[in-house]
């Protein structure tokens, strides 16, 4: 009979212990969001492989999707699904801002100084709300090289949106933008095409017809993004950093 208690004990004690397990969730876009066929598709975003940085002490959900901006992921009942499991020692990372810009869409289109941000700071008020730390990130930039070699900036308003917010709600904050645009500017006009989807006609199975994508990231693009972000989320001092290799 104590031998069976014993084991009930250490298997309840083992859901307790599951259940406190902390969770990473991460919000927003395609340049964030897991690919379908990841074994064939080139296409990976860094939210994607940030597993790989982080130790099995934390679980990641990466809800981030496709064309969503802070106002859609929102209306698609996708950021419920996140509140619904948020709890105390969780972490939220946040990283809207290519979408928004879509002046043609009115389910994604944000005024950066008054919708965007109205939704910036309601997503950080309800993380913190729930016992939870959100992080706020500026968008990653696109690849966007003049005949001279200079890298456009393509987001305007937004990323500055977000380091206000960032600094007068007292968010911790990673700088994605700078941090890609340096990466970017590393690689130069020619090889940083390698972090994106360039690809001749017959050259890539999964895009026969070829790809010109500047926006999104290739493997090695994903994974260049990823030891950024996580170089810096280890330096914010959130508690997250107890769980990065």
């Amino acid at each position: 009979m104590n031998k069976k208690l014993t084991i009930l004990f250490l298997f309840l004690s083992t859901i307790v212990f599951a259940q406190q397990k902390p969770t990473l969730f991460l919000i927003g876009d395609s340049t964030m969001a897991n690919k379908e066929n990841p074994d064939k598709n080139p296409e990976h975003g860094w939210g994607q492989v940030l597993a790989q940085f982080f130790t099995n002490g934390i679980e990641i959900q990466n809800h981030a999707m496709n064309g969503r901006s802070s106002k859609s992921f929102r209306t698609e009942g996708r950021w419920d699904k996140v509140e619904k499991q948020l709890k105390k020692g969780d972490f939220v990372v946040i990283q809207f801002g290519h979408n928004d810009q879509k002046v043609k869409d009115s389910t994604k289109f944000t005024n950066p100084y008054t919708q965007y941000r109205a939704n910036l700071e309601r997503y950080v008020n309800e993380t913190r709300a729930k016992g939870a730390t959100p992080i706020l990130m500026t968008s990653i930039v696109r690849r966007d090289f003049t005949e001279n070699g200079v890298l456009i900036d393509t987001h305007k308003e937004y990323p500055l949106v977000v380091r206000m917010v960032a600094n007068d709600m007292k968010v911790p904050f990673v700088d994605m933008q700078l941090l890609t645009e340096q990466l970017e500017i590393s690689y130069g006009p020619e090889k940083s095409k390698k972090l994106h989807l360039h690809y001749k006609e017959g050259e890539e199975p999964y895009y026969p017809k070829g790809k010109d994508d500047d926006t999104h990231l290739s493997t090695l693009g994903a994974e260049s993004v990823a030891k950024l972000a996580v170089k810096s989320l280890k330096t914010l001092k959130t508690g997250l950093e107890k769980y990065i290799k």
